[in-house]
This record gives structure tokens, C-alpha cells and sequence, in this order.
């Protein structure tokens, strides 16, 4: 049994075969798949295909990008309106951001904030993003911290030493293709954590794992990251599917079919 608990399937690149793409990933025994937000519009068709599918799940969020400018306050009443939707397990994908030069920083830090309270309100946990931004990350976890904090770093890029800081922050680390890329920082990481603390996910369209680099990604490509781990950390493939769905059950709070 595999896991995906982050792919946009509810994307525009998927609109001209979702239903072929979801038809090889119950081929490929995907069990459970997550389909983030990222923003209201969004957020929207991810409950949307949550709701035709009772292996697919929805986030709510608002990713750093789509808070780069002033965002209404009306923006963040909605999503915590949508967040109340069934099928709705977490708050997500939400985060920072300062890969390209034109990012406002007040304002992803801000939005940030503004997520993290509403899913401590709902007692939901995150999933975040985090890219070239890990000490005000960090430093805004610190501060927004709460007994109840819990989540995912989705597609988890830091070395060792970040790794352990956010698992001791209650945050479990999401396993991407990437894995399988030469020079990743990822193998060193998955041998040093326990099981316990890993989850996998394609972030389809983005990041496919090879063989496949370069082109769309897709949830059928899952057991090629968790076939990584398992050989990574030296154990089968079975045993470690197993753990992570368990990892996935847990922190989402659902229900091991």
C-alpha cells in the first residue's frame, strides 16, 4: 500500500487524462492520495475531487507565491470557511518562499502567521513549504508555537541538521522524487531519522523521479520514491510502505482502510 500525500492532481495539467492518471495510480496501489491548495480558487477543486473519491483527500492553503502581495483579509475568512469542508485534513501548502528576487517577505511571513493560527484554531496540522527561507522558518515556528503543533515539511530539501530540528518541532518530513536525484542531500537524511518520522509524495506535475525526470510527474510514480527509501535505508519496500502509510494515517487523522 503507497501513499501520495501531496500531489496537485486537481491541476490545469491533468485536466486531459485525471482520469487515466487515477486509474494508473489504483493500478500501481495507491491508497491514499492528498491534493494540496494553493490558494481559495484552488482550494476549491481540491475539495471538489476529494468529494468524487473516497481515497482522495484535500488541503486548504495558500502557498507564499499567491501572499507575495497584500492579501484581504476576505481571502483568509474564505479559507477558513473551505477548511471546515469535509474530506478537508489539514492546512496546506502554506509556507515561505524567497527562491526568486521579486518576493515580498512581510507579506509571505504574515500570511504564514495567519495560516498557522487557523489550523491551531481548527487543531489541524500543516503542510509547509520551505524554500531557501529555513531560519525564518524556523524562527517563525518558535514563535508560533503551540503543544498541538503538528505537520509536514512538504518536499523536504534541508540537510541533517534542519531534518532533526523539525522533527523535534512535532513535523514529519514528505520524501519527493528528488530522492533520486544525484547530489541529493535526501539519502544522507532518510538513513539517519526513523521510519516513523518520513511521508512520500510525487508533488505531481513537479519534481518526477527518474527514470522519468524531465517530464509531467504522476501518483503512479510513488512506489519509485518509497523504492528509494527502502534501499536507502536497507529494508523492503513492503515494510517501509507500511510504516509510512501508518505515518500518514496518523497525522492526518484517517481511518487505515
Amino acid at each position: 500500500m503507497f501513499v501520495d500525500i501531496h500531489c496537485h492532481l486537481s491541476f490545469p495539467e491533468f485536466d486531459l487524462d485525471r482520469n487515466q492518471v487515477i486509474e494508473r495510480l489504483i493500478e500501481e496501489k495507491v491508497h491514499v492520495l492528498v491534493d494540496p491548495g494553493v490558494n481559495v480558487a484552488t482550494s476549491k477543486k481540491s475539495i471538489e475531487l476529494a468529494r468524487n473519491y473516497d481515497f482522495i483527500y484535500a488541503n486548504v492553503g495558500l502557498h507564499p507565491h499567491e501572499a507575495s502581495q497584500f492579501v484581504e483579509e476576505s481571502v483568509f475568512e474564505e479559507l477558513e470557511t473551505l477548511a471546515k469542508s469535509p474530506k478537508v485534513v489539514a492546512i496546506g501548502e502554506i509556507g515561505l518562499d524567497y527562491h526568486y528576487p521579486d518576493y515580498n517577505e512581510h507579506a509571505q511571513q504574515q500570511a504564514f502567521r495567519q495560516m498557522l493560527r487557523l489550523a491551531h484554531s481548527l487543531d489541524m496540522p500543516v503542510v509547509i513549504h520551505c524554500r531557501d527561507a529555513w531560519v525564518d522558518m524556523l524562527r517563525i515556528l518558535n514563535e508560533e508555537s503551540h503543544s498541538g503543533m503538528r505537520g509536514v515539511m512538504h518536499c523536504f530539501s534541508g540537510d541533517i541538521v534542519i531534518a532533526k530540528e523539525c522533527i523535534r518541532k512535532g513535523f514529519k518530513l514528505s520524501i519527493p522524487g528528488t530522492v533520486t536525484y544525484k547530489n541529493s542531500l535526501l539519502p544522507d537524511v532518510i538513513r539517519q531519522v526513523s521510519l516513523d518520522d518520513l511521508l512520500t509524495e510525487t508533488d505531481a506535475p513537479y519534481l518526477a523521479p527518474i527514470p522519468h525526470r524531465g517530464k509531467r510527474n504522476e501518483p503512479a510514480y510513488i512506489p519509485l520514491i518509497t523504492g528509494a527509501i527502502a534501499r536507502i535505508r536497507e529494508i523492503p519496500i513492503e515494510e517501509t510502505a507500511k510504516g509510512i502509510a501508518q505515518n500518514t494515517y496518523e497525522l492526518f487523522r484517517l481511518s487505515a482502510p
